[in-house]
């Protein structure tokens, strides 16, 4: 529930930038010292981000109780707010129709500056956070944007079908056939076919790691690797992050059971590894992964139980915690110094990666 009136966009997107932007000796002085719980301390500019945040909203995340329609403008006015004034530019930014599991999916191509000789560039398919029941392609345009350019890829990023008008397993379904869309088209759009990956983040990085999952049962060609920012792995259980960080770190309990209460109905097995890919039996054959996690984010114990279970299975696996940080650092590099750090490894390890 909003406490204050919002700005417009502009003059909230101003407001933010210079709060986090402010040196970290001055913003531990404005808003206090950051907290520490876990043997972790919150990131300076995050905790003047989250003191900004309590300005505006009550501690009940971005669902705040309302309705999907409103959650959803909530998230669109809120990826504007932490965007860069001017996108990062691109050589080419072209919309397009991509296949999905029961039509045709939109999807956002981002081809970034890249050296003439160079050859085909790799391409990352990415399929956008937002509990499978919010977000689009405009609200992760930055983070689509950030790797394409840092990391030296094109970025396909999908719009796949959205809960609760389309529930389990609409989305991984889409997401298998974007991806295999995207195996049989790479070619002729100018890419690289033996050069593509996966990748997304929160709910997205559960759809590029069931993606792999769903390929290699299938014996259909894998990614070449899966680039997971903090990912969800358990709607079956909880571990202990779940209720460390469950309110004052943007993702709240209310957010993660609103979004699984409408993506999951009642009748879903919620150790289906489609849902819950860390209860999958085998992870054995799947492609390698990066997979990063924040240390003040519920999510974090499960995607760090998931690297480990990858690696236990044989599969090539680099972890890394950014123990400062909280859900959504993705879309915070414009605002954030330390979440662009954090993108800026991710985006490196998906350079090499691809290499």
């Amino acid at each position: 529930m909003a406490k204050l009136p919002r700005l417009p966009v502009p003059a909230e997107r101003e407001v933010v930038k210079a709060v986090c932007g402010l040196p970290p000796r001055l913003q531990r002085l404005l808003f206090g010292p950051p907290p520490v719980i876990d043997g972790q301390r919150l990131a300076p500019d995050i905790n003047a981000l989250l003191w900004l945040d309590r300005l505006v909203y009550e501690d009940d995340g971005v669902s705040g109780g309302a309705d999907v329609a409103a959650t959803r403008a909530l998230r669109r006015y809120e990826a504007r707010v932490v965007s860069a004034r001017q996108p990062l530019p691109m050589a080419r930014v072209e919309s397009l129709s991509v296949g999905g599991a029961a039509g045709q999916l939109p999807a956002r191509l981002y081809v970034p500056f890249a050296d003439p000789g160079r050859g085909p560039l790799p391409l990352l398919v990415y399929f956008h956070g937002g509990g499978w029941v919010i977000g689009d392609l405009d609200t992760h345009d930055s983070p689509c944007r950030f790797l394409a350019a840092h990391a030296g890829v094109a970025v396909l990023s999908v719009d796949y079908r959205l809960a609760p008008e389309h529930p389990f397993p609409a989305a991984p379904e889409d997401a298998f056939v974007a991806f295999s869309w995207a195996l049989d088209n790479a070619g002729g759009l100018g890419f690289d076919p033996t050069r593509i990956a996966v990748g997304g983040d929160s709910a997205g990085a559960n759809l590029a790691a069931v993606t792999c999952l769903l390929a290699r049962d299938a014996g259909a060609p894998a990614p070449a690797m899966q680039l997971l920012i903090y990912p969800v792995t358990e709607t079956a259980a909880e571990l202990p992050s779940r209720h460390l960080f469950d309110q004052g770190f943007l993702l709240t309990r209310r957010d993660m059971d609103f979004f699984e209460d409408h993506y999951l109905p009642p009748s879903v097995d919620r150790d289906d590894p489609r849902v819950s890919i860390l209860k999958a039996e085998d992870l054995s054959g799947l492609p390698p992964a990066y997979l990063t996690t924040a240390g003040f984010d519920p999510l974090r114990d499960e995607g760090e139980a998931f690297a480990r279970r990858l690696g236990e299975a044989g599969v090539g696996v680099a972890l890394r915690r950014h123990p400062g940080l909280v859900h959504t650092f993705a879309n915070l590099t414009a605002i954030s110094r330390s979440s662009r750090a954090a993108m800026l490894e991710a985006a490196g390890a998906l350079r090499m990666g691809l290499s």
